[in-house]
């Protein structure tokens, strides 16, 4: 076969092949084509997937990734990149006591908008975790997320005298993502600068996190149907593959649904979430929703009382959220095993068209048994 024939046929093959993959990523969602790019600008060179980090003054600090905006990312759907985390070289108790993440410019690293940051999570080895202070049986309980940053809620401290106490060569697993509500013709790098507090002082009490979250029941033989009767707070998921979980008889709810133009509420009891043996103290509380919530609140269905309401702030003129309340008490406030706790979040979507939303929350409670523990140290 001459070489002007083989040429042709790798030609057309190459073609074909081009073509094939232009139709698969033209076919996947905002999320994955997000995540096909980064893959590719990391293997071709165009980003440095290394972070810049700085670890002094009882602050690590890190410079992620740079992000490339090219259009609308919506919630969950932007760049993001992860770095695991070791605040010492050695085992020395350390505590950790607020967390800041900020958009910054690519080359001057100079603050911009806050409407680039969708949100920053923070994990942790629970297996790691609580062998190292002697807690095993709760290894496998709960999701092992510390709390989540999130557009609105930039920054969260703990109350004076509280913080979450960890060794200091014990690993966290940080993933930050970026955000474009209302850029269409966005085209230009970002990066986000994350940073925790932690301190070596000895005299805190030590706080534990549990997670609750609404989930919304939907109809799983046809998940993007409107549901016949709102009343029966149903909703749409978003998808069904992420943020989908089981009631435990066998029915999905998802943790991330639609909502459609107008004022709507949901509830969901987190009982289940918050899994109290016998009662609790609540000091602190970040919260994750997405524009258009305007009031989240953890509610004591038994006693019909709020135990504590976070207002919500939306952009004026374009979408995003302006402020998210946090929740913290030196104080702290009593949840008990024998009352009925639920989620309830009001939202108004100001658009003409369905968005998409979540509702969860990061709980801090004074951690009664690790404190023992602390003390025969």
């Amino acid at each position: 076969m001459r070489k002007s024939k083989i040429y042709k046929i790798l030609g057309v093959l190459f073609l074909v092949a081009f073509i094939g993959a232009g139709i698969w990523h033209w076919q996947l969602s905002n999320r994955h084509k997000a995540i096909v790019k980064s893959f590719l600008f990391e293997k071709l060179g165009v980003v440095n997937p290394n972070w810049k980090v700085e670890n002094k003054l009882e602050t690590y600090k890190m410079i992620s990734p740079e992000f490339y905006i090219d259009g609308i990312y919506k919630s969950m759907e932007g760049p993001k990149a992860s770095n695991y985390v070791q605040l010492s070289q050695d085992s020395t108790l350390i505590w950790l006591t607020g967390f800041h993440v900020k958009a910054i410019d690519n080359k001057s690293l100079q603050t911009i908008s806050k409407d680039f940051i969708c949100h920053t999570n923070i994990d942790f080895n629970d297996v790691n975790y609580y062998s190292s202070l002697h807690l095993e049986n709760r290894i496998g309980k709960h999701y092992p997320r510390l709390t989540s940053l999130s557009h609105g809620m930039e920054n969260f401290s703990f109350p004076s005298g509280y913080g979450v106490p960890m060794k200091g060569n014990e690993f966290l697993y940080v993933t930050t993502q970026s955000l474009n509500h209302n850029l269409l013709d966005a085209n230009f790098w970002i990066r986000h600068e994350v940073d925790i507090n932690y301190t070596r002082e000895k005299n805190l009490k030590p706080l534990m996190s549990r997670t609750a979250f609404i989930m919304l029941s939907y109809n799983q033989s046809d998940p993007y149907k409107s549901p016949l009767d709102p009343g029966t707070n149903q909703c749409i998921p978003v998808e069904t593959k992420n943020h989908t979980y089981d009631d435990g008889h066998g029915n999905k709810l998802s943790g991330h649904w639609v909502i459609p133009v107008g004022k709507n509420t949901y509830r969901s009891s987190v009982n289940n979430q918050l899994e109290i043996q016998d009662s609790l103290r609540l000091h602190a509380a970040a919260i994750h929703v997405h524009p258009f919530a305007t009031q989240i609140s953890l509610f004591d269905k038994t006693i019909k009382k709020c135990v504590f309401t976070s207002k919500i702030v939306n952009h004026k003129g374009k979408i995003g959220l302006t402020s998210i309340e946090p929740f913290l008490s030196e104080e702290g406030i009593w949840l008990y095993k024998n009352h009925d706790y639920e989620i309830i979040l009001n939202v108004n979507n100001t658009t003409s068209e369905n968005q998409d939303m979540m509702g969860s929350m990061f709980l801090f409670f004074y951690d009664k048994e690790l404190d023992g523990l602390l003390g025969k140290d």
